[in-house]
C-alpha cells in the first residue's frame, strides 16, 4: 500500500512539473523575433531620431553567425530602433535577449555628457506615476518634449555594453536622473560573440524608481556614438519576456 502511495505521489509530482513547464512556455511573449529573409526592419519596429540634427544609426536585418538579428552600425550617430510594448510585468517580468558588439567604445564615459555613448544598449521606456517624478522633474519633461517631441518618456532604464565600469554598475544618466543606466556587459571580454542576457525588469524598475506602479511604454535598441564620434557595430536578437520562474526561450543557433 505504501509503495502504491509513493508511486501515485511521484506521478502527481511529475504531472505538476510538466504542467508548470507548459504554462511557463505559454507565458513567453516575443517582442523582437527577426527573419533574415526580411528586406526591411519589420513593423512595429521603427527608427526614432530624437535629435534631427544628429546623423541616425543605420539598422538592418541579417543572419549573423547563425542568429537572425538586427545589425546596428553607428558612425558618430544616434537613433533608436523602437517598438511599443504592452507587457504584464506581474506575469512576465523577465526580459531575455541576445546581443553582440565588435568592440567596446574607447573614449565613452557614462558619468559625462560628452561620453554618454555605448556600443550597444537596450532601452526600456516607462510610464511613471506622477507622484514619483516631482514638480521639477515634470517641468523638465515638458521642456524636453517641447524640444524633442512626445517620444521622450516619463523615465527609462538602459542596459548598456559599457567600456570601463564593472558589470552591475547602476547610475543616473548624465543628462537626466529620470533615465537610469545599468552596465550589463563591459569591455572586450565578450566582444565578437553572441551573449545571452536575462534581467528582471520589474525588480530593476523597483530599484531605479522605488515604485510598483510603473509600466512599459516601449523597448528600443541602439548603437550610440554621437557624443564621442566613434564607430561601432552591434547585433540584437531574440527579445522576449518570460515568467519569473521560466527559462529564456532562445532558438538554437543555426550554422551554414
Amino acid at each position: 500500500m505504501q509503495s502504491k502511495l509513493k508511486s501515485a505521489l511521484k506521478l502527481l509530482v511529475v504531472a505538476f512539473v510538466v504542467v508548470m513547464a507548459t504554462q511557463a512556455k505559454a507565458l513567453t511573449v516575443w517582442v523582437g523575433e527577426f527573419s533574415s529573409a526580411a528586406a526591411e526592419v519589420p513593423a512595429p519596429w521603427r527608427v526614432v531620431q530624437i535629435d534631427k540634427r544628429v546623423r541616425p544609426t543605420v539598422y538592418r536585418v541579417r543572419e549573423w553567425d547563425g542568429v537572425n538579428a538586427i545589425e546596428a552600425q553607428a558612425v558618430a550617430s544616434m537613433a533608436l530602433l523602437a517598438r511599443p510594448l504592452e507587457i504584464d510585468l506581474n506575469s512576465t517580468p523577465i526580459l531575455c535577449w541576445r546581443w553582440r558588439v565588435d568592440a567596446a567604445l574607447q573614449t565613452a564615459d557614462l558619468n559625462q555628457k560628452s561620453g554618454d555613448d555605448y556600443a550597444a544598449r537596450v532601452y526600456l521606456a516607462l510610464r511613471l506615476p506622477p507622484e514619483r517624478m516631482g514638480f521639477a522633474a515634470r517641468a523638465r519633461l515638458r521642456l524636453a518634449r517641447a524640444l524633442y517631441g512626445e517620444e521622450v518618456p516619463d523615465g527609462a532604464i538602459n542596459f548598456v555594453w559599457d567600456n570601463r565600469h564593472p558589470v552591475g554598475t547602476r547610475r543616473p544618466n548624465a543628462y537626466t536622473a529620470l533615465t537610469k543606466m545599468v552596465v550589463q556587459q563591459s569591455g572586450a571580454e565578450n566582444a565578437g560573440k553572441w551573449v545571452s542576457e536575462r534581467v528582471d525588469v520589474k525588480d530593476e524598475i523597483r530599484q531605479a524608481f522605488d515604485t510598483e506602479e510603473a509600466s512599459l511604454a516601449s523597448v528600443a535598441l541602439a548603437s550610440d556614438t554621437d557624443n564621442t564620434g566613434e564607430t561601432a557595430r552591434a547585433g540584437f536578437a531574440d527579445l522576449h519576456f518570460v515568467g519569473a520562474g521560466a527559462t529564456c526561450d532562445f532558438p538554437r543557433m543555426t550554422r551554414p
